[in-house]
């Protein structure tokens, strides 16, 4: 069965809301969008590389998928990381089952995502990596299908914005396995879930 990895950009406040560009992601007003270009680093590349390596899925929410399209696809068609994605094969969840998809090699996963993305771990071959798609992310974990997390945790405060880690997750243990601090300050830490904990 395959694993799920989520690499996620976030805020000491826990913030991973729009890290790329001020227009990637403006909901409730948001207007810190950005804030993780000063601590990019070839490090970061080195570790989603590492996450891909063996071969790799993506699997995203409709907004992220969105959103990587228009970033990557529209606006660097030439770049190696569009390159990398157009490639890879793309599984997107979504409750509306006519969302049309936009990017070859996508598959829509129409329904409840817990049990939509339970029944692809089961019948696909390769780790599915996650970027983004917090409302999903938040879905899979609630259910226990995540496997590991990759937190790459910016010095940088912001005071608002959409967290990663909202109420109603299920109490769990994860066991950290590599840690690397970036020469801008940004750790990166990849943990293991161990263990979901009752309530």
């Amino acid at each position: 069965m395959p694993r799920i990895v989520a690499i996620e950009h976030l805020t000491l406040d826990g913030v991973f809301q729009a890290p790329a560009r001020a227009d990637e992601d403006r909901r409730n007003g948001f207007e810190h969008g950005g804030w993780g270009n000063p601590g990019s680093d070839p490090t970061m590349q080195e570790v989603i590389g590492r996450a891909m390596a063996g071969g790799w899925s993506l699997l995203a929410g409709r907004t992220t998928y969105e959103d990587l399209y228009e970033g990557w696809a529209v606006r660097q068609p030439d770049s190696p990381m569009t390159r990398a994605l157009a490639g890879a094969r793309k599984f997107v969840a979504s409750h509306d089952a006519g969302y049309e998809l936009r990017w070859e090699n996508s598959t829509l996963l129409a329904g409840e995502a817990a049990e939509t993305v339970r029944a692809l771990k089961q019948g696909h071959d390769k780790t599915l990596v996650m970027f983004g798609s917090g409302k999903l992310l938040g879905a899979l974990m609630r259910n226990g299908l995540v496997d590991e997390l990759v937190l790459m945790i910016h010095p940088l405060v912001l005071g608002d914005g959409l967290r990663l880690f909202e109420a109603g997750l299920a109490p769990s243990t994860l066991k950290l396995s590599s840690q690397v601090v970036t020469p801008t300050g940004v750790a990166i830490l990849a943990y293991a879930f161990e263990s979901r904990v009752a309530a």
